[in-house]
């Protein structure tokens, strides 16, 4: 009997009820400006900024409108201007070298190798061409952070970490974001804590944390911020640092701080569906599992695989029997960016680079969402179906090569 999955890839769990009832006392009190507070009340931005800067860590956080926004305050606060170079990784999603492209910057595109990380051999050969490496951790995948921040201070380059897909993750025990100078974080509707859209930026830097907070949009407000420095660095950067607002409001903040509380047991729940395919996928003929470095401790809310050297047909192939099954594959092979795989030749508003490596890697690289919405079951009969799938064509083309 043929299997399919008739789940959702985009519904995800529902608020919980303590974060409901929180946003709602701030509906009904009507104070959803971060800054609009009664006496003696703190305001649900400042305690979420508390408790996530204690959760990573940092000295200091700021809660804002999103994880782009957080990238882009990151950049400003380090001085990036127009015309400067960035390094950035060549796998990211198109909201990273945006981010650099909106301040008038250009991307230094790094390639990616098969585990899915920055090629630290060619950031190492490109690190003298710019300043900053904006870091991402595409889809969860954590590279040598010892290896390549050892290359970075050699080179006097700062390192921003965009932790989209790594929030709640460790490299050798280190949060995700706690290498780099900065850390960014989002809290859209897909990543590891849900606000629709929102982010967080950390860093243990004052200075780097006071140019944030104005760059929000603080209006001198800054005093009401429980996560950031004293006056005396406010004074030293509020005149020369102009207001970007991009802030987290009390009704987001209300809905996040719950979520954290709980994130690391989410996390623990994210490992189980990833292992559980992670588990049915072992041994597949032509497809290649992503190793997971001992020391990392992920967070598997997505799941990738290669189909290496297989030709496009082939590869086009499985993602449409497996749409047929209901798995939805998406495929960073495509000659077109389709459901959010854009890659480093799609945006076209800096210069695109040969880069052959990245380019083998990205045409047999196949994601997929993994919601906690999905049971273990749900997770070992999807591994059924791409398993089936795949070796149904793979079997196909050694037919035909023999």
């Amino acid at each position: 009997m043929t299997e399919i999955f008739t789940g959702s890839f985009t519904q995800q769990e529902s608020i919980p009820e303590e974060g409901i009832e929180a946003a709602l006392a701030v509906l009904r009190h009507g104070r959803l400006h971060r800054y609009n507070v009664a006496d003696g009340e703190l305001g649900e931005t400042a305690l979420l900024e508390q408790e996530f800067a204690a959760y990573t860590g940092a000295r200091f956080a700021l809660a804002c409108a999103s994880g782009g926004y957080a990238m882009c305050t990151a950049l400003r606060a380090l001085g990036v201007k127009a015309g400067d170079k960035v390094l950035s990784n060549a796998f990211t999603l198109a909201p990273v070298p945006g981010a650099i492209a909106s301040l008038g910057a250009r991307p230094v595109y790094v390639g990616v190798t098969e585990a899915l990380t920055l090629d630290l051999d060619e950031l190492e050969a490109k690190a003298d061409q710019a300043d900053v490496l904006l870091l991402s951790h595409m889809r969860g995948h954590i590279c040598d952070m010892d290896r390549l921040m050892a290359i970075c201070e050699n080179a006097g380059v700062r390192v921003v970490e965009d932790c989209a897909h790594t929030m709640g993750a460790r490299w050798r025990g280190v949060p995700s974001g706690r290498h780099g100078v900065i850390g960014c974080y989002s809290c859209q509707t897909y990543k590891h804590v849900n606000s629709g859209e929102g982010g967080f930026l950390v860093t243990d830097d004052e200075e780097l944390a006071a140019r944030a907070i104005v760059l929000s949009g603080s209006y001198m407000l800054y005093e009401r911020h429980l996560a950031a420095p004293p006056p005396e660095v406010f004074d030293r950067v509020k005149y020369e640092t102009p207001n970007i607002s991009g802030r987290m409001d009390n009704l987001r903040a209300a809905i996040l701080r719950p979520q954290l509380r709980t994130l690391d047991e989410q996390v623990s729940r994210w490992n189980a569906r990833y292992r559980a395919l992670e588990d049915g996928l072992q041994g597949t003929p032509g497809l290649t599992l992503i190793p997971r470095p001992e020391v990392e401790e992920y967070v598997g809310s997505s799941f990738q695989l290669l189909l290496l050297d297989w030709p496009k047909d082939d590869v086009m192939n499985v993602v449409s029997r497996c749409a047929a099954k209901g798995v939805e594959l998406k495929w960073f092979g495509a000659d077109e960016p389709t459901a959010f795989t854009s890659r480093y030749d799609s945006w076209r508003y800096s210069d695109v680079p040969s880069l052959p490596d990245s380019d083998r890697v990205l045409a047999g690289l196949l994601d997929m969402r993994v919601p906690l919405t999905f049971s273990l079951e749900d997770c070992a009969l999807i591994a059924r179906i791409i398993r089936a799938e795949v070796g149904a064509v793979y079997q196909q083309a050694v037919r035909q090569a023999g």
